[in-house]
């Protein structure tokens, strides 16, 4: 059987590794040719690699914008199946070559079904990317979302239960996350920064950038930086720079006016 060569984009190292790992033990004829993690990076690797790729696994929201950005400077005509935290995108994706659109946090099942799709899609006389949106559109809808209301956090030798309304934010470092509270206690969190983001109520909580996710009711004033970013300042102080790129500067300024 033909090697499937595919390229995975995805900006969390963690949820990048889980699913190589799943793709490897589900579709042995798959070999990751490249890992990518943002829009500057896929433009400059899709320029210089046209011929040597078959499927892309894409999530949409990466560290310096959306991936579909990345199909308004180069022409990618191989099929696309779009992982993501997130179901707003999901015409967006299928104009942009999507064939499947996978909700996180995925399982092997999910993998496994887009795979076959894709071994479908391509042994079919004449492949085309055309996806029924009624019935794929309503399978995400019924997804209903629940968000966390509470965090029972290991600390020392104690859980100790921690609302989500009293968390100033979330930052990631080294792959390990910290969760700062509104009376600037801090602890160690189980979970990745990603996990949280798809657990977080999204009117309350904003991905900021790939380090931080922070509350709105943390936010004391926000301030222009270099290049066109903003610089949010937050309560308690977080002791790195919590920067917004150029490139999601209007999704953070809807979400603030909301």
């Amino acid at each position: 059987m033909k090697t499937i060569r595919t390229v995975v984009i995805e900006d969390e190292a963690v949820t990048a590794r889980n699913l190589i790992h799943l793709l490897g033990e589900i579709a042995h004829d798959i070999d990751v040719v490249s890992t990518l993690s943002s829009v500057e990076e896929a433009i400059n690797w899709f320029t210089a690699n046209e011929s040597t790729y078959d499927l892309i696994f894409m999530d949409i929201r990466l560290a310096d914008g959306l991936s579909f950005d990345i199909f308004k400077q180069i022409n990618i005509d191989k099929p696309v199946i779009f992982v993501t935290a997130y179901n707003d995108y999901a015409i967006a994706a299928f104009k942009n070559n999507g064939i499947d659109y996978i909700l996180k946090p995925f399982d092997e099942e999910e993998i496994a079904n887009a795979v076959n799709k894709y071994k479908r899609w391509i042994g079919s006389v004449e492949p085309q990317v055309l996806p029924v949106f009624a019935d794929l559109l309503a399978q995400i809808g019924n997804r209903s979302k629940s968000y966390k209301k509470s965090f029972l956090i290991h600390y020392r030798d104690k859980l100790i239960p921690v609302e989500t309304a009293k968390i100033s934010w979330f930052y990631t470092a080294n792959e390990i996350v910290y969760v700062r509270t509104m009376d600037d206690r801090q602890y160690v969190m189980d979970f990745t920064i990603e996990q949280l983001e798809q657990q977080l109520e999204p009117d309350s909580f904003f991905r900021a950038n790939r380090q931080f996710i922070i509350n709105r009711q943390a936010i004391t004033e926000v301030e222009f930086y270099f290049n066109g970013r903003l610089l949010v300042k937050v309560k308690p102080i977080a002791e790195t720079q919590i920067l917004i790129s150029k490139a999601r500067v209007p999704e953070f300024k809807r979400w603030m006016n909301t």
